[in-house]
């Protein structure tokens, strides 16, 4: 009985309605079918027409260094390794120019004993590296060839933080299959930024384009894309605890990659700006208090631009050309973007007062320096006080390693910026008397060299052949 009585309240009192209780509802509108053609459109956006613009100017890098090993001779007679080990490494980079320039990173390259490039539709060419420059860890490469997709290059002067960022190029390179590139797409996170630590090559990364955009190992040398299809940085760096992308990584501003890609290609090396400016190193225990240290002058470097400005130690550094100097790392990502020759303007504050001084840009002291060569693969330069004061050299004489080629690197232990200031028992103030006792002595037998590097001293032993 109840449950009868439940059932007539809720279907109601009377279950066949009279012709004026019926009422017809209207017919809902048929949606009208959305064409083909519009949905084909909105897939098309303008990422889309970046990524076709761009693509097919990136470039795999692909590199073999020969590393050498200990023997193991029995393993040796019986057919093994030879005491060397050849690996292969991957990057990419990007066509600048239809006759064959390419750029990547220096560390993609760096001590690599082949490289060659493979473009997006699987097309090998072998490539020579025209010029390196592992400060800004940046590269020039050269194929021959012509008619090649170019990447349009863009600014990095008026980037926006939030913009469209597109990040171009072979992550984990050999995992892949082909010569396709990958993109992924994000937005700048910050411009300016600098990087405490160090990135996979041994570059100042100061002043950097930060971006969410995945950037993962093989990106490295890849173009980093504004929604106009243009390139605006150079992809260099990740921060990551695990070795994947967690959504920091680094570009080098593509208007520094201009400079330094022009100065490869005419010089076949990048003239180092040279202001005479050694800044005091900071009393800090982490880079945030690094960042708010301010850029106090340590030392001035005789016969300097900044001595002939009239910069002088205790002056604290608060402006370079247009923008705010608030610590070391800014004034090192001013420094990159000096060219030889220019007149500079930075402001210092002296005192109470804030003063503008304008600095002419010169070469390192050791470029207009004269060279001697030693073992037709060393070149030496005398210490000079300038150099000294530049380089934070501990010792008061020797000889410095301006250049020396791989052979010599790896055989004898020297280095580009040691300074050598012992041969045998004698001690050496120049270049000259280096040289001369390397000669008398290796005619005697073994060369015993002790050297200065990163103020400490060190030995190496060698015989002339």
């Amino acid at each position: 009985m109840v449950a009868a009585l439940l059932l007539a309240g809720c279907e109601g009192a009377n279950p066949t309605p009279s012709a004026a209780q019926t009422r017809t509802l209207p017919t809902p509108p048929t949606a009208a079918p959305v064409p083909a053609q519009s949905i084909a459109a909105s897939r098309r956006t303008a990422l889309t027409t970046a990524v076709e613009r761009v693509a097919p100017a990136v470039v795999t890098v692909q590199t073999e260094t020969v590393q050498r090993v200990p023997v193991d001779f029995f393993e040796y007679f019986m057919g093994g390794r030879s005491g060397e080990r050849r690996n292969a490494g991957i990057g990419s980079g990007f066509v600048v120019r239809e006759d064959g320039v390419v750029v990547t990173n220096a560390h993609v390259v760096a001590g690599a004993s082949s490289v060659s490039i493979a473009m997006r539709d699987g097309t090998r060419y072998d490539a020579r590296v025209v010029g390196l420059d592992e400060t800004n860890d940046l590269a020039v490469l050269r194929v021959k060839a012509s008619g090649l997709p170019v990447a349009p290059l863009g600014q990095s002067g008026d980037l926006l933080v939030g913009e469209w960022t597109i990040a171009i190029g072979n992550p984990f390179g050999f995992v892949l299959g082909n010569t396709e590139p990958s993109v992924s797409v994000g937005v700048i996170s910050a411009v300016g930024r600098n990087l405490a630590g160090r990135g996979d090559g041994s570059g100042v990364y100061v002043d950097m384009i930060q971006t969410d955009a995945a950037i993962n190992p093989g990106n490295s040398g890849g173009p980093l894309i504004n929604a106009a299809g243009e390139v605006i940085g150079v992809n260099s760096s990740i921060y990551s605890p695990s070795g994947g992308s967690v959504g920091l990584g680094f570009a080098i501003p593509i208007d520094r990659t201009k400079r330094i890609v022009e100065d490869l290609l005419e010089h076949g090396a990048v003239r180092q700006p040279w202001v005479g400016i050694r800044l005091q190193t900071p009393d800090a225990q982490s880079a945030r208090e690094v960042a708010v240290a301010g850029a106090i002058v340590a030392r001035v470097a005789p016969g300097s631009p900044a001595e002939r400005a009239g910069v002088e130690p205790g002056d604290q550094i608060v402006g370079a050309g247009t923008r705010p100097v608030r610590n070391p790392f800014d004034w090192e990502a001013r420094l990159l973007d000096l060219r030889v020759g220019e007149s500079f303007t930075i402001t210092v504050r002296r005192g109470r007062r804030d003063r503008p001084l304008t600095l002419r840009v010169a070469d390192a002291p050791e470029v207009s320096a004269p060279k001697v060569t030693v073992l037709r693969e060393l070149q030496l330069v005398t210490l000079t006080d300038a150099i000294r004061q530049e380089r934070g050299i501990a010792s008061a004489n020797g000889a410095l390693v301006y250049r020396a080629s791989e052979r010599i690197r790896e055989e004898i232990g020297l280095q580009d910026g040691d300074v050598i200031v012992q041969v045998g028992r004698q001690r050496v103030g120049t270049a000259e008397a280096a040289s001369g006792a390397i000669d008398q002595v290796g005619a005697r037998g073994p060369v015993f060299v002790v050297f200065e590097r990163n103020r400490q001293y060190l030995q190496t032993q060698f015989s002339l052949r």
